[in-house]
């Protein structure tokens, strides 16, 4: 599919703006990653990756034809329920093919989301240095809101979605709540992995890694931090267990199937300052997400960060789909198995409010990809969003 990209004088306004205390709001991430900026279409096959990119009415409609062409044709529900059912098989069959060798380490965490580190650290000190250098060359940040277009957002995806029948089916598979609550308790009173520490962070989905030996090569410097990572394919916890900078007097990675809201994490509840939530939540049943988020927003402690980022709607990935891959709306199965659903920003929201979160930050990040052998031109596109958990309950 033919892309073509609009140029527009005011791509290159510059809006200077303070680095927010805590968190960055906006309409672009105020970050080294996101400061390249193409005024000059000529230009264009110089770098592999242009930030902030438009659309124009021409290659949104595209877009849409291509999706409603890929997903006319849906996945039987009986075949479905395998998907639902042998997920980790799929994945712990991903990490045992590619090892670590398939995703690069995400090094531009700390550039996107500084609340990763406690405040007052020098080393997060030396990141917001480094981004408010890039506030000065990066794009207008509300320019995306004011005058690209808008594909439409999405409602709440999980009540349109074809086959809500598979959870039912499937549920059975999943331990009740039981008494978490007790097991909570129990918890807050005995040792656990970070107990003694004071700013603890939990990635879910931790994969092989490439999150979370960043983030280890950070925290060495930094007294008080504790890191656990869980993912619910165990050899991708084994990968990161054999990884030689693996520290289990800073990190604790575990299985754990986040959808299993009888399953105990190894920590009591409401006690964890930020959780990253990565290219995760895309690969669950769009059913299951919401219960997943509100299982999660318990594990904060007032004021603690959930940070969001994940496919977008029309990213290139959700193009590329074939006919017959497509399980409901938006939500597709690769050839291994392993699932994707793409989201709007409207979702996003609903989602985490949903949860009683607090929206920070939630953004739509519009990329062009280039591959300059070949000089195919390619749309990528992220949500990105930071969600606060309110320092207090309101109550009537």
């Amino acid at each position: 599919m033919k892309m073509n990209v609009v140029w527009r004088n005011s791509i290159s306004c510059v809006r200077i703006r303070e680095v927010p205390h805590r968190y960055q709001s906006g309409c672009h991430p105020v970050a080294p990653l996101g400061s390249r900026i193409l005024t000059d279409p000529a230009k264009v096959f110089e770098h592999n990756m242009w930030d902030h990119m438009q659309w124009s009415k021409e290659e949104a409609a595209a877009a849409q034809k291509e999706v409603a062409k890929n997903s006319a044709v849906r996945i039987l529900l009986e075949e479905q329920v395998k998907y639902e059912r042998e997920a980790s098989k799929y994945w712990n069959a991903f990490y045992k093919i590619h090892k670590n060798k398939f995703f690069k380490d995400r090094n531009w965490l700390l550039r996107e989301f500084p609340e990763i580190l406690p405040v007052g650290q020098k080393t997060e000190e030396k990141a917001r240095e480094v981004t408010y250098q890039h506030v000065k060359i990066n794009a207008a940040d509300c320019f995306s809101r004011m005058h690209c277009l808008t594909i439409p957002k999405g409602k709440d995806h999980c009540k349109n979605s074809s086959i809500s029948g598979v959870q039912s089916k499937v549920e059975s598979d999943f331990p009740s709540q039981g008494s978490r609550e007790h097991r909570t308790e129990s918890l807050r009173t005995a040792p656990f992995p970070g107990s003694k520490a004071t700013f603890r962070i939990l990635e879910v989905g931790c994969g092989a890694g490439n999150s979370v030996f960043p983030i280890l090569n950070t925290l060495q410097n930094v007294s008080g931090c504790f890191l656990y990572c869980c993912d619910f394919a165990s050899g991708a916890v084994e990968l990161v267990k054999s990884h030689s900078s693996y520290r289990a007097a800073q990190c604790h990675a575990f299985v754990h199937d986040v959808c299993d809201d009888g399953l105990p994490y190894p920590f009591p509840d409401e006690i964890l300052d930020v959780i990253l939530l990565v290219f995760v939540l895309s690969s669950i049943h769009p059913d299951r997400m919401q219960s997943v988020i509100n299982r999660l927003s318990k594990l904060l402690k007032p004021g603690g960060m959930l940070l969001f980022r994940d496919y977008g709607r029309y990213d290139k990935t959700q193009l590329r789909f074939k006919s017959g891959h497509c399980l409901s709306e938006n939500f597709y199965v690769r050839g291994d198995g392993t699932r994707a659903y793409f989201f709007t920003e409207g979702e996003v929201h609903d989602m985490f409010c949903k949860a009683g979160l607090e929206e920070k930050q939630n953004l739509v990040d519009r990329r062009l990809q280039v591959n300059r052998k070949k000089q195919v031109k390619m749309h990528r596109v992220w949500v990105q969003g930071k969600f606060q958990k309110p320092l207090y309950v309101q109550t009537n």
